[in-house]
């Protein structure tokens, strides 16, 4: 076999010539929670506590939410500022149906959702057909969405939700027993798709990674889900919003990686004129994808008042925004545009909540969570320019 040929083989490339030519994945972030979860441990015994692990995954439910919207905008190769605003006019839609119009959750829900996807749309459609760049369209989504929030929230400005369902999104546990089931479920899940990529390598005659790599990977999967529902279960359970993002994560994944649109997503964003020239309808996409970050917004939104119990005029505001977009270079998706996975999202929003998490344990003001954040980030970011040089 030719040396060309041995390195299209992902299972046969030795590990040492993908980190020498920078193509590092997830194994910074991966490391960078190890060593952030001994620290901390170290400082204050309760930080691995099932109790804390717990209430983390929690905190990190709204600003992961949004950071997956944030990731499909960098795939792009666009920005949505508007994120955190689009979130905000949500939760308020939510709140005045529930709280002022009597409507049970689902529907409130899905409206709401609704909602962040036209906002979504709109931005997009300025984007793509007035020409206006994505940064100064969602700028001024931004302080418009703003002022509808303002406007649906009156001069009370703070809702309380009631309404058990929307209350149990985000503070809901499965029980005991739902929660081995659904590991159970997520590892067989595991297991087709490592043996669906097997026969499709094989139905293609391309060579496939030995059999034992396949093995380890799945121990691996099943190691960390049998310990993640074992702590979970100790405590309350498995919260409910885990499956809200696991559903998220999966469906997009999903969606960037197997679907011809997905691909579409990935080439305009490493070169849109090229991607035209090659008959990809990049405004039809543009559109589409800004949609969809609305709809995450949206959800963001109601993840948002779920935790909160309330809807107000800072719902959707403070740092939010800027925790999302960190939340995502962290993870690993590049500023360059055209890089990255979805759960990059989710592993740079588990950085981010650590970090805080652990600092609020120790007792440490806001302002060094700031200082900590921004740190991480531009570390992040000089990572991914380095990796890409070396590329």
């Amino acid at each position: 076999m030719s040396q060309s040929s041995s390195l299209e083989t992902p299972g046969l490339v030795p590990l040492f010539y993908r980190l020498r030519n920078g193509e590092l994945g997830p194994l910074p972030v991966l490391l960078g929670l190890v060593l952030i979860g001994l620290i901390f441990q170290t400082l204050n015994s309760h930080f691995l506590t099932p109790r804390n692990l717990s209430n983390l995954v929690l905190q990190i439910a709204v600003v992961g939410t949004l950071g997956v919207g944030v990731v499909l905008a960098l795939l792009l190769g666009e920005i949505d500022l508007s994120l955190g605003a689009v979130a905000g006019v949500a939760a308020a839609i939510l709140g005045v149906l529930v709280a002022e119009h009597g409507w049970s959750g689902l529907p409130a829900i899905i409206v709401a959702l609704v909602a962040g996807a036209v906002m979504g749309l709109l931005q997009g459609a300025i984007v793509v057909w007035a020409r206006v760049p994505s940064f100064i369209a969602t700028l001024a989504g931004l302080l418009a969405w703003q002022g509808v929030q303002l406007i649906l929230l009156g001069s009370t400005g703070e809702l309380l939700i009631r309404n058990s369902l929307v209350r149990s999104l985000a503070s809901g546990y499965l029980t005991a027993s739902q929660g081995i089931a659904l590991g159970m479920a997520v590892l067989l899940g595991v297991a087709l798709v490592i043996w669906r990529g097997r026969t499709s390598r094989r139905r293609a005659r391309l060579e496939n990674a030995p059999l034992r790599e396949a093995i380890v990977q799945f121990g691996i999967w099943a190691a960390a889900l049998l310990a993640g529902v074992a702590a979970c279960n100790s405590y309350f359970g498995v919260p409910y919003v885990v499956l809200v993002l696991g559903t998220v994560v999966a469906a997009l994944s999903w969606f960037t990686e197997r679907t011809v649109t997905g691909r579409h997503i990935y080439a305009i964003g490493g070169n849109a004129e090229a991607a035209r020239r090659a008959g990809i309808p990049v405004g039809a996409v543009r559109v589409g994808v800004f949609a969809l970050i609305g709809m995450l917004a949206g959800l963001g939104g109601v993840l948002s008042a779920s935790r909160q119990f309330a809807v107000s005029i800072g719902t959707g505001g403070g740092t939010l925004l800027l925790d999302a977009i960190a939340a995502a270079v962290i993870g690993g998706t590049s500023l360059f545009g055209g890089r990255g996975r979805i759960y990059h999202a989710i592993l740079g929003s588990l950085v981010i909540g650590s970090v805080a998490n652990g600092l609020d344990l120790l007792g440490a003001p806001s302002s060094t969570k700031n200082i900590a954040t921004g740190i991480i980030l531009v570390i992040a970011v000089g990572i991914d320019a380095l990796s890409r040089n070396r590329r």
